[in-house]
């Protein structure tokens, strides 16, 4: 199997899952169909993805326990709707409004840069520099955890938070730092650093630029 069967499987199921702990619980509530909304349509979106530009890490080969670890481990993200909906917490309106912005910025960092990314390695190998990574070395990354800090946000409890803290320090960074190694292999990669975050987006380097170059001037 491909580890991406574990992965698909996982998002496929979110919707259900979701909707049978609202069931169980008898909770339809406001927060809960936001909760479905955001996150079982963010799993079928995945699957949209996976079909039209698909990511080839997830393309390798993997055992059957492996792909089964896969998919518990990837259980822990279904941690923050049971709390919510077993729990019967009520976010505020407020509240309810920043997740979801949050949410949905995070899905356009997410399927934009990869479609950017996917699109441009089929027709240019190379560095992709513009668009969604002209500030941000891994957009794709950044979207991902802005989306289930939606999510945790909604939940209103630690340990969501705390999941996604673990993902981000042990599987996130990681990648992004072994990132770094390959695209090191480019010329041009130096100068790429400098303008760039590594997560975050470094907004505000043509400003800074300038007035650096503004001062030298003066001083001259």
């Amino acid at each position: 199997m491909k580890i991406k069967h574990a992965i698909n499987l996982h998002k496929f199921l979110t919707f259900a899952y979701i909707l049978g702990l609202m069931a169980f619980y008898q909770n339809f509530t406001i927060a809960p169909w936001v909760y479905l909304a955001l996150h079982g349509t963010y799993g079928m979106l995945w699957l949209v993805k996976d079909s039209l530009y698909p990511d080839p890490k997830w393309e390798e080969d993997i055992s059957v326990p492996m792909g089964i670890f896969t998919f518990i481990l990837l259980g822990l993200y279904w941690v923050a709707p049971y709390i919510l909906i077993s729990s019967n917490i009520t976010p505020s309106a407020a509240l309810i409004c920043m997740a979801i912005a949050t949410n949905l910025t995070g899905i356009m960092l997410h399927y934009g840069s990869d479609a950017q990314k996917y699109f441009t390695l089929k027709y240019q190998k190379g560095l992709i520099t513009e668009g969604f990574f002209s500030r941000s070395r891994n957009p794709n990354y950044l979207g991902e955890i802005l989306i289930y800090l939606g999510f945790a946000m909604l939940a209103q409890h630690w340990l969501p938070f705390l999941i996604l803290g673990v993902f981000v320090s042990l599987v996130f960074v990681p990648n992004m730092r072994k990132k770094d190694q390959s695209l090191s292999r480019y010329p041009e990669f130096a100068a790429y650093k400098e303008h760039s975050g590594l997560l975050l987006p470094k907004l505000f380097i043509n400003k800074l630029a300038k007035s650096e170059q503004s001062e030298a001037a003066i001083n001259s």
